[in-house]
């Protein structure tokens, strides 16, 4: 079957058809109200017949529902006292020193959360036993309420689901069920509510979108990336809504880590994937990192997701005043519809791409490869007005959106980098996404950094990494106790059995079982922390001196305490993909003949496309590199080599940060 990549970003909609040993690259505008639409034209404008697809789709159907806040009408169950766990939270302040934060609208209102029997100890004793009669009252509750889904979460219940069990099977068979001790069988009864909620609140809302999905591409088979980094078939995916949190942005990680594989670049990455609606960061050491500790919409997501940090700034992030006069950028955005002025579709903001335009960064003609063409004049209109209100000149206005767009970006990498004891200029600045190529010198000289590289594929990359992503699953469970209290022999089974459940879940899916390959790490703490560090699991004794080891290194000390086992967790992966890049083939007898004018250059600005650059001869900034599929500013001070897989590589050559100097002798010179 032919495999076909597809990322549903909040602007664009992008494809990547792997026909070996062709790569096929296409984007179409996204179409937020109902995803799947271009999707299905995306398809068709490839001339693909569905039956013939194995698609892997990262989506953001779960994502935007949880940060719009329009999840379906869910019904929240916990033990007696408890019904407002949620509300009540960690009573963590974002703000120390606000005495008067502004209040948040609790995640499930009153009248939805319910109590009823079915407590255990920490221990798995019954303190309080499930009865028949308590059954009753909760069916009756439930037909009063006519929720459309319901979350269940008693305590220590991944100790003893029969009480979850007993709960679920008295419910209607059209209602919507999500159980604790099966969305997240961990301790901590707050981050597990939270996360059987968020299940239940969306998981109704993916169903239905890849219903219409699945009922558009008949004979395809369809798999999603979870935020973990791993697929996920289909059918499947409703019943785990919340590990899809991160989808997209997963897809584009496992593609930057996918490229360097076969560049010559470092595999130490600091990645920024800018799309039209948002930016996305995170660190990649040979392979993404994952978290247990992510967060959306303020709420914690005790979920395996990739770790990185995501801001609201895009191409598409409008440019406004506040109400003293100053401007601001996002994170509100123009999206896909009506999109920035200059996709002629009626947006009339001024936007991050229409900036980029007026200051010659974007060239109106080449954009996505020319099958797209800019209006420079509605560009320019949107910002006029911004500029008349700033008493600023068009270009200044322009420059002043780019720059506080560049500062938001640069802080949200430096949280992920400086802000962890980890120095940027030990990494490669990665940046991929439709408008990542546009700052990408910019960041790297705010951070200090020499060197930089845009993927091949870098404005579809997210697709493309949706290519090279293996069928997978990430498992864990709580198992308390000393580690020195536990045999090797124990540990081992109980993380085999582990195992042996994502083994069923992949085979059931169609997954062969051949070649899978079984990673076994255990979360540890010091008795009395609260916090863990998760290590490769080999031996009792092993792992007990690697705590101590790392935990002196994260935090400059080792404590004489006894070491407690918190968490098992287990990843099952098949094998990834056959996936080979096509061979790049440059073109570089083919002479420049394009050129645009670019705010701060004295002389013409070369236009020229990817395969124009030369392996083995530098490209001098400033010029403007068009793809097919987005735009790389080389700027002045910068060079550009293409790698052997295709790969630009950038280079700062020593200039000051700003410094801007262009004349026709070193203007794009090779």
């Amino acid at each position: 079957m032919r495999l076909l990549g597809i990322d549903t970003g909040g602007t664009f909609t992008d494809f990547v058809l792997w026909r070996e040993p062709e790569l096929q690259v296409h984007k179409v505008l996204s179409t937020p109200d109902a995803p799947e639409q271009a999707i299905l034209r995306g398809i068709a404008d490839l001339g693909l017949d569905p039956a013939e697809l194995r698609v892997i789709h990262g989506s953001t159907v779960a994502t935007n529902a949880v940060l719009e806040g329009k999840g379906v009408r869910t019904l929240y169950v916990a033990n007696h006292g408890l019904k407002d766990l949620l509300t009540i939270g960690r009573q963590s302040r974002p703000d120390l020193y606000d005495l008067q934060p502004p209040p948040h609208r609790p995640p499930v209102p009153a009248e939805l959360c319910v109590e009823t029997g079915g407590r255990l100890s920490a221990e798995g004793r019954w303190i309080e036993p499930l009865t028949q009669a308590q059954l009753e009252t909760f069916k009756a509750d439930v037909a009063r309420l006519a929720p459309e889904s319901v979350a269940i979460n008693l305590l220590f219940s991944y100790l003893d689901d029969a009480a979850e069990r007993a709960l679920a099977a008295a419910l209607p068979d059209d209602l919507f069920v999500a159980r604790s001790s099966e969305v997240l069988p961990l301790v901590g009864e707050y981050e597990r509510g939270i996360a059987t909620w968020l299940n239940a609140w969306v998981g109704p809302i993916v169903a239905r979108y890849l219903e219409r999905l699945a009922a558009g591409l008949p004979g395809a088979r369809i798999a999603v990336m979870q935020s973990s980094g791993e697929a996920i078939a289909a059918a499947q995916t409703s019943r785990h809504a919340a590990r899809l949190l991160l989808s997209g942005p997963a897809g584009g990680l496992a593609g930057a880590a996918f490229a360097a594989s076969a560049s010559a670049a470092s595999p130490r990455l600091l990645s920024f994937d800018m799309g039209g609606t948002s930016t996305d960061v995170a660190l990649i050491d040979g392979q993404p990192r994952l978290t247990m500790a992510g967060r959306i919409a303020g709420l914690p997501v005790a979920l395996p997701m990739v770790d990185m940090h995501t801001i609201g700034a895009g191409g598409g992030s409008i440019a406004r005043l506040d109400a003293g006069g100053l401007l601001l950028v996002g994170p509100e955005s123009a999206g896909a519809d009506p999109g920035p002025a200059c996709y002629g579709c009626g947006g009339i903001e001024p936007t991050v791409t229409d900036a980029n335009l007026i200051l010659g960064r974007l060239d109106p003609e080449s954009f996505l490869g020319g099958r797209m063409r800019l209006d420079s004049n509605a560009a320019r209109v949107a910002v006029e007005r911004l500029a008349h209100k700033l008493g600023l000149s068009l270009e200044e206005t322009a420059l002043g959106i780019i720059r506080i767009a560049d500062e938001h970006m640069a802080r949200a990498l430096r949280v992920i980098s400086v802000q962890r004891g980890l120095d940027p200029r030990d990494f490669v600045l990665t940046s991929f996404g439709g408008a990542g190529g546009l700052h990408v010198c910019a960041l790297a000289e705010a951070l200090g950094m020499e060197e930089a590289m845009v993927p091949v594929q870098a404005g579809v990359l997210s697709a493309l990494g949706m290519l090279a992503t293996p069928a997978g699953r990430t498992l864990t469970r709580t198992r308390l106790g000393l580690l020195s209290d536990l045999t090797d022999q124990e540990i081992a089974t109980d993380l085999q059995t582990l195992a042996d459940t994502g083994v069923v879940e992949l085979k059931r899916e169609g997954t062969a079982t051949e070649g899978l390959r079984v990673e076994h790490s255990l979360d540890l703490r010091y008795r009395g922390q609260s916090h863990t560090l998760n290590l490769p699991w080999s031996s009792v004794t092993e792992v007990m001196d690697a705590f101590h080891a790392r935990h002196a290194a994260a935090y400059g000390h080792r404590l004489d305490l006894p070491v407690e086992l918190v968490n098992l967790r287990v990843r099952v992966r098949a094998p990834a993909p056959d996936l080979t890049l096509p061979a790049f083939t440059s073109t570089t007898d083919r002479p420049t003949t394009r050129s645009t004018r670019a705010y701060g250059c004295n002389a013409p600005v070369p236009v020229v496309t990817r395969a124009a650059c030369h392996p083995n001869a530098d490209l001098i900034g400033p010029a403007v590199i068009a793809d097919p599929v987005a735009t790389t500013w080389l700027a002045p001070g910068w060079s550009a080599r293409l790698d052997r897989a295709g790969n630009l590589i950038l280079r700062s050559r020593g200039r000051s940060e700003g410094a801007v100097r262009n004349d026709s002798e070193t203007s794009g010179a090779t």
